[in-house]
């Protein structure tokens, strides 16, 4: 096994093969606390890519409401038991502060003979779409009042394959027919070389890789890259009606040579955060925590960082940089890599600095008078 540097773990790790990073890496920003799980991306998704025969199972895009959401059944509480447990410390990597996994990864934990620690699904953990929706952890007894954080809480989590950078479905397929695209690190499965020996599904700890009985081949997210190629963001991207979805490249981590929006969020705010950095895997879609959850779950789920981000993330209103950015979500269905601020609004542009969007930091408010001249009547407030 080769020897790879993963920043998001704070050290090196074994992966079955040598680091290989692309030009730029296809990245999103999902914001937890935006979202009404409509579930309007996962239809999207479904109506786009995965209505045929064999399919019918298979989300790409799905929304779980956490703490008791899944799909498959168990898909994190399965892994996060077989692994050693979670245990940070701090690291210093040419000036940067960052968290460094003590534990072991799904590559460094995987048993002998086998290329990744992992588990497959069976048919029947793919029947409960919607288990645990809205349900609620904790109770509010009588008399008791809501403050940061909830004594009874649930949060949306929206997701989609992660195009991470060191896949676990790519270092366990035995025919070498998944791959990452080198102009934007979006993992594709060849399926003229596929065979359907399903170890990408069992190697997958997100399990966002799909078998199709039909064709015999494994299926997965490809990031809607058609529309990547041009300019466009994906379909769950521009048809999210709660506008939580930021779609956007990154280059390499530390070394970086230009910032964009994602660099911003995650690596200068450090608002956005892995989902499972311990997995080992480096992940590249980001998530903004919820606010209102017990840290010990929100830390466990997107690593030691919590604290800080839901601690910048509120300050947002006194940041005009951070909601700036915030406000350029959901803006556009165009990919806009490069943004600036001018006074109360924010501009979102292309990779040749051409005006894209415009966005008001500050929406207008407008106050009607009581008394409508007009119609002679006067508003009231109804309780």
């Amino acid at each position: 096994m080769a020897r790879v540097y993963n920043w998001q773990i704070g050290r090196e790790m074994s992966y079955w093969y040598p680091e290989n990073r692309p030009q730029k890496q296809f990245a999103a920003v999902f914001d937890t606390n935006k979202c009404i799980a409509c579930q309007t991306c996962t239809l999207a998704c479904k109506t786009t890519w995965t209505s045929g025969k064999g399919q019918e199972y298979m989300l790409w895009n799905n929304v779980e409401t956490k703490p008791y959401g899944f799909y498959p059944l168990a898909w994190d509480l399965k892994l996060l038991n077989m692994l050693e447990g979670q245990k940070w410390s701090e690291t210093d990597y040419e000036g940067q502060k960052l968290h460094k996994y003590e534990g072991s990864t799904i590559f460094e934990s995987a048993p002998a003979g086998e290329r990744v620690m992992g588990w497959r699904p069976e048919d029947q953990d793919y029947s409960y779409p919607n288990v645990g929706e809205d349900d609620c952890s904790g109770q509010v007894d009588g008399g008791a009042s809501f403050s940061m954080e909830h004594m009874a809480w649930f949060y949306y989590l929206a997701r989609i394959c992660n195009h991470c950078t060191y896949p676990g479905c790519l270092a366990s397929c035995p025919r070498g027919s998944i791959y990452k695209r080198p102009e934007d690190g979006i993992v594709l499965v060849d399926s003229g070389r596929c065979r359907g020996y399903q170890e990408c599904v069992k190697g997958c700890p997100y399990k966002k890789v799909f078998f199709n009985m039909m064709t015999g081949t494994s299926e997965k997210c490809i990031a809607c890259y058609p529309k990547i190629e041009m300019g466009i963001q994906p379909q769950c991207f521009v048809n999210c009606i709660g506008k939580i979805r930021l779609a956007d490249s990154s280059r390499h981590p530390i070394k970086r040579t230009r910032t964009t929006r994602s660099i911003t969020f995650v690596h200068i705010r450090k608002v956005a955060l892995l989902l499972f950095p311990q997995f080992g895997l480096e992940p590249n879609v980001y998530y903004i925590p919820p606010v209102h959850v017990l840290q010990a779950f929100t830390s466990q789920m997107f690593g030691p960082g919590v604290a800080e981000a839901v601690k910048t993330y509120r300050n947002a209103p006194n940041d005009p940089d951070l909601s700036s950015l915030l406000g350029l979500f959901g803006s556009t269905e165009m990919i806009i890599p490069r943004w600036k601020r001018q006074g109360d609004w924010v501009a979102g542009m292309d990779e040749k600095g051409k005006e894209v969007v415009r966005v008001p930091l500050k929406e207008p408010i407008y106050i009607r008078p009581a008394y409508d001249k007009l119609y002679q009547i006067s508003r009231t407030n109804c309780p």
